[in-house]
């Protein structure tokens, strides 16, 4: 076969010398190549010619023979070549999404952890761990702790789906309930498995980031926090404190703090009748704030006919105690020898950062009391660790142990991320507001307080409008606890 191509009409075969030449007849190599069906048709037509049969019998039987051949080829090539295509085109690969790691999940935690899904969900996933099951909302805990009265339930909110119920992103952003173990510079390290992705996937027990946010606190006795991480083990604890309220005749309070105060008036407002005394280490209760807020707390404790014993330390005990069921004795002992005896005794002092997970990757970011120092950008105090930052009370800020500064700091952290992102220059925070405060001061009674500026007198507003649980009902649901209390 001579097949030629320099822009002329080509034959399979040559036709002997002297036939007349018919186009439209004989294929080309064009149609042979690209269009085999209708090759085929026309070298049919060919041999159905009585003329060419006539005259070209044996090359009529070839073309026939080769003519069906590529008839038969131009209808199974198109199918074999569709399945082999599908059948070994590779599946698609799903890419695995960059983290934004939150490491704390109380009120800090679950703020910065929903302004980075609001502001970058569409390319990181935002993971948020934390070692207890649900949300504790502890400012409600003082109270609850106090008296039975109440849905206990509440004060423990789930975190799912609440906390990225706003903000669901395209990476699934979870909380996972897991306590942090470790840290290197790429990765936090877990106390067991959690599943990160859908139902199904392979659950890790190290979670990798690109940027992380410690949120981890200060760790406080109970009741100011519950023993335990599980829901069920919280109501429980609280519950029994609530019945130790009830049935002690003589209560002493260990620490002139907010969570002292706020037990001490709580308690004798439930139960005029109880004997309540306040121990603390100090000449004055509420000792971080202007003198003006111990005089107003002092007021209201004469009020409610609440003791005082002030400038004491207390020895022992040093966490909270029931007098046993066989009527031993309970004593109260201070420093200065005095002893008071007691049916219980609450402790309310006593906040220990929770700075551990860092200092082993970075022990010069952890100062001698053991807060993390942070720089102005709210990065951790080591320089080759541009990607961690701390905030909130276990952070060396310069600003008040309070969620309304930790809060803005929550802000900065979230675009100071975005800058870095973009190698822009980043924000700075500076605590310029002075120590403020809100606290109860009974069932209904509570304070809004704030250290003056310099050459200012405090700010004070007595509010009256307290609710016995707490506005429990409030919180549960601005935090999506839904309408199961048990969950």
């Amino acid at each position: 076969m001579g097949l030629q191509k320099k822009g002329k009409v080509h034959s399979l075969h040559p036709p002997p010398p002297g036939t007349p030449h018919n186009p439209e007849l004989v294929p080309r190599t064009y149609e042979l190549r690209h269009a085999p069906g209708k090759c085929a048709l026309k070298l049919y037509i060919l041999f159905l010619s009585k003329e060419y049969m006539k005259r070209h019998t044996t090359a009529s039987i070839g073309c026939l023979f080769m003519s069906l051949v590529v008839l038969v080829l131009s209808f199974v090539f198109p199918i074999v070549s569709r399945f082999a295509t599908t059948s070994t085109k590779a599946p698609p690969t799903m890419s695995v999404p960059k983290n934004l790691v939150v490491v704390g999940g109380s009120y800090v935690g679950v703020n910065v952890a929903q302004q980075l899904a609001a502001a970058l969900s569409d390319t990181f996933r935002v993971v948020l761990i934390e070692k207890n099951s649900h949300f504790n909302h502890l400012f409600a805990f003082p109270r609850f702790a106090a008296t039975a009265k109440v849905d206990t339930r509440k004060a423990f909110i789930p975190y799912n789906p609440g906390t990225f119920a706003a903000t669901p992103g395209v990476h699934n952003n979870t909380v996972v309930q897991a306590k942090a173990t470790g840290l290197t510079r790429t990765a936090v390290e877990l106390d067991r498995p959690v599943s990160l992705g859908a139902a199904g996937s392979e659950p890790v027990r190290s979670i990798p980031y690109e940027y992380l946010v410690l949120v981890t606190g200060t760790q406080m006795v109970p009741p100011s926090a519950v023993p335990g991480t599980e829901k069920r083990d919280g109501v429980a604890y609280l519950q029994q404190h609530a019945d130790q309220v009830a049935a002690a005749q003589r209560i002493v309070l260990v620490g002139g703090g907010a969570v002292g105060v706020q037990m001490a008036t709580d308690i004798k407002e439930l139960y005029p009748a109880k004997d309540v005394t306040l121990v603390h280490s100090r000449a004055t209760v509420m000792n971080r704030f202007h003198t003006d807020l111990d005089a107003i707390v002092r007021a209201r404790f004469a009020e409610l006919g609440i003791h005082t014993k002030l400038g004491s330390r207390v020895v022992s005990p040093t966490v909270s105690t029931a007098a046993r069921a066989d009527g031993t004795p309970l004593e109260v002992v201070c420093q200065d020898g005095a002893r008071l005896a007691t049916d219980l005794v609450i402790v309310c002092t006593g906040q220990t950062p929770q700075s551990g997970l860092l200092a082993a990757l970075s022990p010069s970011s952890i100062g001698a009391s053991g807060f993390v120092r942070v720089r102005d950008t709210l990065q951790v105090h080591d320089a080759t660790l541009d990607n961690v930052f701390a905030i909130g009370d276990v952070a060396d800020s310069g600003a008040p142990k309070a969620a309304r500064p930790a809060a803005k700091q929550a802000t900065v952290v979230v675009q100071n991320i975005q800058h870095l992102l973009k190698d822009e220059p980043l924000d700075t925070y500076a605590s310029i507001e002075p120590a403020g405060i809100h606290m109860t001061l009974g069932l209904t009674k509570n304070i809004v307080f704030r250290n003056p500026q310099p050459g200012e007198k405090p700010y004070v507003v007595p509010r009256e409008d307290g609710t016995y649980d707490m506005g429990i009902d409030g919180v549960w649901a601005r935090r999506g606890g839904g309408i199961d209390a048990n969950l």
